[in-house]
């Protein structure tokens, strides 16, 4: 089965967004067919790669009308191999319209099942919090990538995310494992970030990623041009990372 990996943490700022898209588009151009889920009603992972303007029918309507298709929502990208089911603040109003709804947590679930296969990787980017459209990304998915900031509050929050995967596994998907932990906005330089960096593999030992992403202007830049990191600065340290990261994703998987 083609691996949906879910890239969540309800903390917001930790680079879940940036990785989110620069995992998507690194396996791109690894030659894989790739599949990027905005599942974030502020859309962040779809303007970085297309136009507001160019998005018609988006994951709201996916998720609450079934009669519309998957392939009616997905758009291309200028990157090859990547596309994108994209999102819009229409979504924030997701959670009220499925409330009371037997099957809300399987929506997205039942959507991306029978198309899985036309894909390599499937990857979900995820709202900054624990609601309904993040249970439906963990219900959805085989794996999941927690990014962690580098910073002193790097673990706040951490253990509610964990207990909410496990209750995800108990009951409507327990195939549902944690692929690994990314430390992001790393800045090595530091005393703290080091200590941040120990106590982070203390918590999760070998799930924590070889890779650490650093912080960098070029990674928060690119969004802004519809590109990813490995096309807008090609050989930066951001580019380099994500790059390895991907290869780390490819063998974890």
């Amino acid at each position: 089965m083609t691996p949906v990996i879910a890239v969540a943490n309800q903390k917001g700022g930790v680079g879940k967004t940036t990785t989110a898209i620069n995992v998507a588009a690194g396996l791109s151009l690894l030659g894989k067919r790739v599949l990027l889920v905005d599942l974030d009603p502020q859309a962040n992972s779809s303007i970085s790669f297309i136009d507001a303007s160019s998005i018609g029918l988006s994951i709201y309507d996916l998720l609450t009308d079934s009669s519309i298709t998957v392939s009616e929502c997905t758009l291309a990208t200028s990157v090859d191999g990547l596309f994108v089911l994209p999102s819009r603040i229409s979504l924030a109003k997701v959670e009220a319209k499925l409330i009371g709804e037997f099957d809300a947590p399987f929506r997205l679930k039942d959507r991306i099942d029978p198309v899985r296969h036309n894909y390599d990787f499937v990857i979900v980017d995820t709202p900054p919090t624990l609601g309904l459209i993040t249970v439906n990304a963990l219900v959805a998915s085989s794996h999941l990538i927690i990014p962690i900031q580098s910073s002193y509050f790097a673990l706040e929050g951490t253990e509610d995310l964990l207990e909410t995967v496990e209750k995800v596994k108990q009951r409507p998907n327990p195939n549902l494992q944690v692929l690994g932990v990314v430390i992001t906005l790393h800045d090595k330089r530091t005393t703290l970030a080091r200590d941040i960096y120990r106590q982070i593999c203390g918590v999760f030992g070998d799930k924590v990623f070889d890779t650490v992403i650093s912080k960098s202007v070029r990674l928060e830049e690119s969004p802004a041009y519809k590109e990813p990191i490995f096309t807008f600065a090609p050989t930066s340290t951001g580019a380099n990372e994500y790059a390895k990261l991907c290869q780390e994703v490819i063998a974890r998987v």
